[in-house]
């Protein structure tokens, strides 16, 4: 017998990783994943978005409008900076992040600082955004490199 043919890249996987990540996230309306991955293929860090640890998300609050305070905007920890804090190593310097949405100009500046030199995501939600436009400036600026990944696989295990 042969060894199958229609398994996984390690494209996949990883973001396979941020996108099960993404499925923690107790957001009502945005759930999004990030898998951190060094250059011998192992994961580094997994985040995703949610209130700082010890801040309870049944009395922060989750909206999307409101005055400023009333919404979710100033107290939510974005994927990509809780996947680098949550880091088992400090040395990020060369890896590749995963994640399933583009980076905020916010998160960007933590992954230029960290080393990471790739981000592959699956989708820019908001490209016309000034705060994507930012991010992509630094991203590009610091040669980070930027890559878009289309799944085109459905997932399936035999069992």
């Amino acid at each position: 017998m042969d060894k199958r043919t229609d398994y996984i890249t390690w494209d996949e996987y990883f973001m396979g990783i941020a996108m099960l990540s993404a499925m923690r996230s107790k957001d009502p309306n945005t759930q999004v994943g990030a898998c951190i991955v060094n250059q011998d293929r192992k994961i580094v860090g997994t985040g995703y978005n949610g209130f700082p640890t010890g801040c309870s998300d049944d009395v922060l609050p989750w909206a999307r409008t409101g005055a400023p305070l009333e919404t979710k905007y100033p107290f939510v920890c974005h994927a990509e900076l809780n996947a680098i804090l949550n880091s088992i190593s400090r040395d990020l310097r060369g890896c590749t992040l995963y994640v399933v949405m583009f980076p905020c100009n916010e998160c960007a500046k933590a992954i230029i600082q960290s080393g990471i030199r790739e981000v592959i995501y699956r989708d820019n939600k908001y490209p016309d955004s000034d705060s994507v436009k930012a991010s992509t400036m630094m991203l590009e600026s610091a040669g980070v490199k930027l890559r878009q990944m289309v799944l085109d696989k459905t997932l399936e295990v035999r069992i």
